[in-house]
């Protein structure tokens, strides 16, 4: 009886797995898209937010340094790792 639950299960999975693989090509052109129009609006808003900074009468590489900090948000892979980071405490 437990044998053939776990053969019930294990084909379950594979039944799963086999609808699931058509799908992973389009899903992760989808979201290397995602994540390349998200960077790319992020250097849009970094650029303009440094140059209003200038404009505003900061120096060049105060306004740099604020720009960096500001971009750290835009960040997803350092924003990850410091939400695992919070988790674990």
């Amino acid at each position: 009886m437990n044998k053939k639950v776990e053969e019930a299960g294990k084909s379950d999975y594979m039944e799963l797995l086999g609808s699931i693989i058509p799908f992973l090509p389009r899903l992760f052109l989808k979201s290397g898209w995602a994540f390349l129009r998200f960077k790319i609006e992020a250097k849009r808003g970094g650029d303009m937010f440094q140059k209003e900074l200038i404009n505003q009468g900061l120096d060049k590489n105060t306004a740099t340094r604020i720009t960096e900090i500001y971009l750290e948000g835009s960040n997803i892979f350092k924003s990850l790792v410091k939400m695992r980071k919070s988790e674990k405490r």
